[in-house]
């Protein structure tokens, strides 16, 4: 099927109220002009240089999301366009989110990533991490930043019941931060790719990011 049929195929497959994040990561140009011509706006990239790059040869009403892990020294090159953030594993992102949207006089929309996995090679604030984030409201100090929710990755298996533990326990993170926090506007828990995506929004998924089975088998 063409990426456009993939694309309607997906969308008939989750609630309307679900947002759908083509992740676009490697993939050429002509491709996702292939899916934005066929309605689509939100797109995924995990290296922010080539979001860049793919920003200035596409329309400018895509919304760009960062789902990648942020290295802080790249952030000012997708501060003035970025839509979301999804990979703010620390502190320090957050930190500097702040600093470049400021320069560009923006409010950046921004998730926290949760280590759910088991895989060690997942970023991710932990649990103990979050209790700080919470006790010590950090995200007063950068007015730029305007925290929506969480993301996270489960592991790759195919346990399900696994996976289906590690969605559930974002949940209950998500659940508790809202309530612990008071911040407006949280209403984004982003979990579910192209493997996983059923079981994320069974368990609260607001938002999923899904990539080969739109695009086809990413490039190496």
């Amino acid at each position: 099927m063409s990426i456009a049929e993939n694309l309607l195929t997906i969308k008939k497959d989750i609630p309307e109220e679900v947002i759908l994040v083509a992740v676009s990561k490697t993939k050429p140009v002509a491709d996702i002009l292939e899916a934005y011509n066929a309605g689509h706006r939100d797109f995924g990239e995990n290296k922010i240089q080539e979001m860049v790059s793919k920003s200035e040869e596409l329309p400018q009403d895509i919304r760009w999301h960062m789902i990648g892990h942020v290295q802080t020294n790249k952030v000012k090159y997708m501060a003035p366009f970025v839509h979301l953030v999804h990979g703010c594993d620390r502190v320090k992102v957050l930190k500097e989110v702040n600093k470049q949207a400021a320069k560009c006089d923006r409010i950046i929309d921004c998730l926290i990533q949760v280590h759910i996995a088991e895989e060690d090679t997942k970023f991710g604030f932990d649990e103990s991490e979050l209790s700080d984030l919470i006790d010590q409201r950090t995200w007063e100090d950068f007015p730029n930043v305007r925290l929506r929710g969480m993301m996270g990755m489960a592991t790759f298996t195919d346990d399900h019941d696994q996976v289906r533990r590690e969605f559930r326990s974002l949940r209950a993170h998500f659940d508790r931060f809202a309530e612990r926090s008071g911040l407006k506007n949280w209403n984004i828990l982003s979990m579910g790719m192209s493997g996983d995506y059923r079981l994320a929004i069974e368990e609260g998924s607001t938002m999923v990011r899904i990539g080969s089975s739109i695009f086809g088998t990413r490039n190496p």
